[in-house]
C-alpha cells in the first residue's frame, strides 16, 4: 500500500515519526529518542500494516537507514529531501496551535515554538513523498 507511509525526521538525540495516509491524513505522530526509533518503527509497521518508511535526508539519515534495514530487511526505506521541512513544520505547528495574547500579532514565521516540532517535520516529509510520487 503506497498511500500509507511511516515518515521519520532523523536526529542525533530525537526523531520525529509520523504515520500518514494520502487520503486520510495524519494517523499518528510523535517524537521519540533516537535510541527508541527502531522499536517505534517496528510497532508502527505492525499496527498500520505498512513496510514503506520515508526518511528525511538529514545528517543522521544514513545511520538511521542502516539500522532500520539491518533490523528488518523487509522495510522499504526511501530517502526524501528534507530541505526547509523544519520551517514548514513550525508554520504547521502554529496553524494547529495558534499563538495567543500579544503573540497573535507577530507573524508566525518570526515565532519559535516552545516545543520541538520534529513530529510535524516527519509529517511534512511524508507529504513531500506522497504528493510527488503520483
Amino acid at each position: 500500500m503506497r498511500d500509507l507511509v511511516i515518515a521519520i525526521d532523523p536526529g542525533r538525540e530525537k526523531c520525529g515519526i509520523a504515520v500518514v495516509h494520502k487520503q486520510n491524513g495524519v494517523l499518528y505522530k510523535n517524537i521519540v529518542s533516537t535510541s527508541q526509533l527502531l522499536e517505534a518503527v517496528v510497532l508502527s509497521s505492525r499496527h498500520y500494516q505498512t513496510s514503506l518508511v520515508v526518511l528525511g535526508s538529514g545528517t543522521s539519515s544514513v545511520k538511521a537507514r542502516e539500522k532500520l534495514q539491518a533490523a528488518n530487511p523487509k522495510l522499504d526505506v526511501v530517502i526524501v529531501d528534507e530541505y526547509r521541512t523544519t520551517d514548514a513544520a513550525r508554520i504547521r505547528y502554529w496553524q494547529e496551535n495558534p499563538p495567543g495574547g500579544f503573540k497573535r500579532f507577530i507573524p508566525v514565521t518570526m515565532l519559535v515554538p516552545s516545543v520541538p516540532v520534529d513530529d510535524y517535520a516527519a509529517v511534512i516529509i511524508a507529504e513531500k513523498y506522497l504528493y510527488q510520487v503520483r
